[in-house]
């Protein structure tokens, strides 16, 4: 399994290839997919495909690398766009996936909510757990968020540069609109320096909600969706037995870093620290993905999108979060609700 890991990050890295943004996670999946859906994963490979404590570990390394302080620096324009938008277009793609074009599994719908307004594959990973997803619909939610942040990663630098747009407002844009952490920082770049550092922390304040959002699932899946008709109120207990446990620890990294490692080592030091943690995150990512990969039937995802309404989800809620975004980029970053922090 490790093998394959390094032969996706040795495509993703090649010279091409890495400047066109497809990143390791599409190759790992990639990869995965075709040897399961042609000669099929060896018996002996699948006690190694534990895709849930890879991303669980890995996302708990990634809690370490949400500084508070650095959420601090942008402050109240960050939080704005970053927390402002993201529960609105959670709320309006569950209602349109359920109301309107009425798929069949809700926890589809919330999986893809999450991944399209929070941040990818790292929020469908906490909120499938909480929704208790099957893996076919995690693997179809991270596929075409996968496929999407590459396109977005490239042209939305490319047309803000276009337009002329102020690129503070295109880096707060980018940053609470495209999937991935690591896609954001690149286009973010695009636009400059100062850009390429707003960009990336309006998406670690983003990052900071997956533990909110997964525990509010949770409730509401336990409370609402499997509730029986007649049934007695669920127990509290219900609800923690639920609770993705590895959210507690993506935030106990958090404040042992941003609290007792920065003002005890200061911040070059952690810095240091975090480029190390950065690494081992992204080997456990792509073992993940590897796995899910290796997991995955692909005539069984392609009845989940025959009819293409997940892909109307997608496509509808993204183009949403898009413009509610720039609305809130261009209040918030324009000088308009706050002065401007660059």
């Amino acid at each position: 399994l490790f093998l394959l890991a390094v032969l996706s990050y040795f495509l993703a890295n090649q010279t091409g290839i890495r400047a066109a943004g497809v990143g390791y996670a599409f190759w790992a999946l990639l990869i995965g997919l075709v040897i399961s859906n042609t000669v099929g994963t060896p018996g002996w490979l699948k006690p190694a495909l534990r895709s849930e404590l890879y991303i669980k570990t890995g996302l708990v390394l990634l809690g370490a690398e949400i500084l508070f302080n650095r959420i601090l620096n942008l402050g109240p324009p960050g939080l704005f766009v970053a927390w402002l938008v993201t529960p609105i277009v959670i709320f309006f793609m569950y209602r349109f996936g359920t109301r309107v074009l009425k798929i069949a599994s809700p926890s589809l719908v919330i999986v893809i909510a999450a991944a399209t307004s929070v941040c990818g594959v790292s929020a469908a990973i906490a909120v499938a757990a909480a929704a208790r997803a099957k893996k076919d619909e995690l693997t179809l939610a991270v596929g075409m968020t996968l496929v999407f942040t590459v396109v977005m990663m490239i042209l939305m630098p490319m047309g803000i540069r276009a337009i002329g747009m102020d690129p503070i407002v295109g880096a707060a844009w980018i940053g609470g609109t495209v999937d991935a952490t690591g896609a954001v920082v690149a286009a973010g770049a695009m636009l400059g320096e100062e850009a390429g550092q707003v960009a990336a922390v309006v998406k670690m304040i983003q990052n900071v909600l997956i533990g909110v959002v997964a525990f509010l699932v949770a409730v509401y899946w336990v409370t609402t969706i499997e509730k029986k008709e007649g049934a007695a109120r669920p127990a509290v207990s219900e609800i923690w037995t639920r609770f993705p446990k590895f959210i507690l620890g993506f935030i106990g990294a958090s404040l042992l870093f941003s609290f007792v490692l920065v003002p005890t080592l200061g911040d070059d030091t952690v810095t240091g620290v975090l480029d190390i943690t950065s690494d081992f995150r992204g080997w456990f990512f792509c073992l993940a993905f590897v796995s899910i990969g290796l997991e995955s039937n692909m005539k069984r995802l392609m009845g989940q999108v025959q009819d293409g309404q997940p892909i109307k989800l997608y496509l509808v809620g993204q183009t949403f979060n898009l413009v509610l975004t720039l609305v809130a980029a261009y209040l918030a970053f324009g000088g308009i609700l706050f002065e401007r922090v660059l």
